[in-house]
């Protein structure tokens, strides 16, 4: 297969264009289309010479997403079901700023990206790995997500000005601009953030969701700053201290679900090989090398993890790592047997983390009707395909 253009880093394609002898400026051409304008198509390239755009397709490819389900309103929550290439499902969720959510309140938008097709970790409370691990995703399909959703919500379907984009941005006509230099594109984007907590285990396919999160970091690429980017993981700690050696400074998360490892065994099986211990550990050593704040994910399951008694050990942990916890509220999965404890509950949950002086979020939005679970629109997707191709 073909290597798509939207998995190589700028300097790769700089040697590329090296070896075919074309100019350098070439290179920056290229990007602008492919990021700025969000172009997936070679002829959209109307600035790049046709025999460039001939070689361009034979070496590389340039697939873009297809859209097989859009669910929600179109000023709040919203889930994107993706076809890859290979006809396989995967999820992204665009959520409206929410103070419960990574940050303050704010006109901005977070996007929740996939990393891989299913999941092996098998957390007991997730839709995502229902149907088990297919496979990585490349690091295209995790850029992808970005750019079509970005093209969905400027309700292009694909398309992009014909208009020279030499004519658009300022200096990008010659041959010593600045490779990010400002295209005023970029004033309609619509992702602001990035969370990394979609299908699949992120650090589970650690060097694509790198070169992915280095092209949708650079200024060149997506332009999304690191501090904008947060990774989430159920807890794999040699991933965790790797990441923390790297010179990014993106936000960690860490799916926790259970403050002891009796609960969390329970309901995470990952953590029989890494138990809490080593977790904090590794965690202690992201926010040395850091020194940022880290998020502790809280699925709160009725009768399982939302007791007082739990809230006590995650405060405990939570001061220790001086560690923000977002609390989110169970959606309940076809098929699993758990259940979201009521409000009352919720807030008492609530209450008992702050007393305790720690740094607590809980996420009120409902979402029950755009199968807020990730990975559950995509399991029912892929039941209702079975089921028309049995009955035809």
């Amino acid at each position: 297969m073909k290597p798509d253009l939207k998995s190589l880093r700028r300097e790769e394609l700089q040697a590329q264009f090296v070896q075919w002898n074309e100019p350098a400026y070439r290179v920056d051409q290229l990007l602008r289309w492919l990021y700025p304008l969000r172009a997936n198509v070679w002829e959209q390239m109307t600035n790049l010479p046709k025999p460039l755009r001939a070689r361009l397709a034979e070496q590389y490819s340039l697939h873009a997403l297809e859209l097989v389900r859009r669910q929600g309103a179109e000023a709040g929550t919203q889930k994107f079901l993706w076809r890859l290439s290979d006809h396989a499902l995967i999820e992204s969720v665009l959520i409206p700023a929410h103070p419960a959510l990574f940050g303050e309140a704010s006109d901005r938008h977070t996007l929740c990206v996939s990393t891989q097709v299913g999941c092996a970790y098998g957390c007991r409370f997730c839709a995502s790995g229902l149907n088990g691990w297919k496979r990585n995703l490349e690091p295209y399909e995790i850029v992808e997500q970005v750019l079509a959703v970005e093209r969905e919500h400027a309700g292009t379907k694909s398309k992009v000005r014909s208009a020279n984009p030499e004519a658009e941005a300022p200096g990008a006509g010659t041959r010593n601009a600045e490779p990010g230099a400002r295209n005023p594109e970029r004033a309609t984007r619509l992702v602001d953030n990035l969370v990394i907590m979609g299908m699949g285990e992120p650090l589970a396919n650690y060097d694509h969701l790198l070169q992915a999160l280095i092209i949708l970091n650079a200024p060149w690429g997506g332009a999304i700053g690191a501090r904008k980017i947060t990774v989430s993981t159920s807890g794999l700690v040699p991933q965790i201290r790797r990441l923390a050696d790297e010179p990014f400074q993106f936000n960690l998360a860490i799916s926790l679900h259970g403050a002891t490892d009796e609960v969390r065994s329970r309901l995470m099986p990952v953590n029989r090989k890494y138990p809490l211990s080593e977790l904090v550990s590794a965690c202690e050593y992201y926010r040395a090398q850091k020194g940022r704040l880290l998020t502790f994910e809280y699925i709160l399951i009725a009768g399982v993890n939302d007791g007082l008694g739990e809230a006590k050990a995650l405060a405990h942990l939570a001061r220790r790592l001086n560690a923000k916890v977002n609390l989110i509220p169970y959606n309940r999965v076809e098929g699993l047997r758990w259940e979201r404890p009521d409000e009352a509950t919720q807030e008492a949950f609530l209450a008992a983390l702050e007393r305790q002086k720690v740094k607590v979020t809980l996420r009120r939005e409902k979402g029950h009707d755009i199968d807020a679970a990730c990975g559950q629109l995509r399991l029912r997707t892929e039941r209702e395909l079975t089921e028309n191709g049995t009955r035809s």
